[in-house]
C-alpha cells in the first residue's frame, strides 16, 4: 500500500515539474557545476514517478514495501535531487549544497550518504543490472514492490547494460521497468552519430521486453505507460521516454553542449525567466 499521497491531477503535476526544473537551475548555479541538460529532459519522468506512480515514504525511506528506483545514468542526480526534496526527503534549502565539500547532494549519489538513496551510480551502464538483481530477488521473495530504473539512451554503447537486458529476459523480470531517457545527444555529440543504438525499440524486444515508446513531456501518457508495464506479467517493460534535453530553457534545449555543464550566474537568471513564464501559462491553462 503507498504511503506517499499521490498526485493525479495534471495540472498540478506539471507546476510541480515545473517547480523541479526551477529547483534544478537552482542547485546548478549555487555548485557552479554539473550536468543540465538530461536533468531539466527527466523532470517530468520524476515527477510522475515520485508523485504519482512510486509507492514510497519519504517519512521512512527505508520502508521494506517501498518501490525501488536506481538511477544508472547518475550525473542527471540533480533531478532526483529536486524531486526528491519536493516530495519530502529531506529540506528544499539542501539543494543549495549540491555538489559542494560535505554535502549529501554529491555529484553522483551516493548510498549511504543520503536516505531514500537505494544505490551509488557513476559508471555508466551498471543500473540495469543492479536493478535486475534487485527485481530478480523481489520474485524470489515473493514482494510485491516493483523495480523502476532510469538509464540513459548514451550509456546503451556499454555492454554491461545488455547483459542485464538479456538476463531480466530470460528471468522474465515483470517487476522491473526501465526507462530510458531518449534524447538523443551524450557529452561528444548526437548518439547516432557517436554509435546509432537503432533500432532501440527491437532490440529490446528481441530481448524478451515489453516496449513502450511515449512522449516524456506528456504525463497523462507517462502514467499510462507505467500503469501498462504493471499490467504486463510475463516480462519486463522497457519504456523509451523521448525528452527534449534542456526543456523548458531556450538556450539549452537540444543542444549536446549543454549535457555537462551549468548555467551561470546570468544564465541562471534567464532561465528562471522563462520558467516562471511556463509556469504563468500552466496556471493559466494557455499551455
Amino acid at each position: 500500500m503507498a504511503r506517499f499521497q499521490k498526485v493525479t491531477d495534471i495540472k498540478q503535476l506539471r507546476l510541480i515539474a515545473n517547480t523541479v526544473r526551477q529547483d534544478i537551475i537552482k542547485s546548478l548555479v549555487s555548485a557552479g557545476s554539473g550536468h543540465s541538460g538530461g536533468p531539466l529532459g527527466m523532470a517530468d519522468v520524476f515527477t510522475v514517478l515520485y508523485f504519482n506512480i512510486l509507492n514510497h515514504d519519504p517519512a521512512k525511506p527505508d520502508w521494506e514495501g517501498r518501490d525501488r528506483l536506481i538511477l544508472s545514468n547518475g550525473h542527471i542526480c540533480p533531478v532526483r535531487y529536486a524531486a526528491m526534496a519536493n516530495a519530502g526527503y529531506f529540506p528544499k534549502e539542501e539543494l543549495l549544497t549540491l555538489r559542494k565539500l560535505g554535502t549529501r547532494l554529491q555529484g553522483h549519489p551516493h548510498r549511504t550518504a543520503l536516505p531514500g538513496v537505494e544505490t551509488t551510480s557513476g559508471p555508466l551502464g551498471s543500473g540495469l543490472s543492479q536493478s535486475a538483481g534487485l527485481a530478480y530477488a523481489g520474485l524470489m521473495d515473493k514482494k510485491a514492490w516493483r523495480v523502476y530504473c532510469l538509464t540513459s539512451d548514451g550509456e546503451h554503447e556499454s555492454g554491461q547494460t545488455w547483459e542485464a537486458a538479456l538476463f531480466a529476459g530470460n528471468n522474465k523480470l515483470r517487476n522491473l521497468t526501465c526507462v530510458i531517457d531518449r534524447n538523443n545527444i551524450q557529452i561528444d555529440g548526437h548518439t547516432e552519430d557517436v554509435m546509432p543504438l537503432e533500432p532501440l525499440k527491437a532490440k529490446y524486444e528481441a530481448f524478451g521486453w515489453h516496449v513502450i515508446e511515449v512522449d516524456g513531456h506528456n504525463h497523462d501518457h507517462l502514467m499510462a505507460a507505467f500503469h501498462e508495464a504493471e499490467a504486463v506479467y510475463e516480462k519486463p517493460t522497457c519504456i523509451i521516454a523521448h525528452t527534449i534535453p534542456g526543456k523548458g530553457v531556450s538556450f539549452m534545449e537540444n543542444d549536446h553542449e549543454w549535457h555537462g555543464k551549468p548555467p551561470t550566474k546570468e544564465q541562471g537568471e534567464v532561465a528562471l525567466t522563462e520558467l516562471q513564464h511556463w509556469r504563468q501559462q500552466i496556471e493559466a491553462g494557455v499551455d
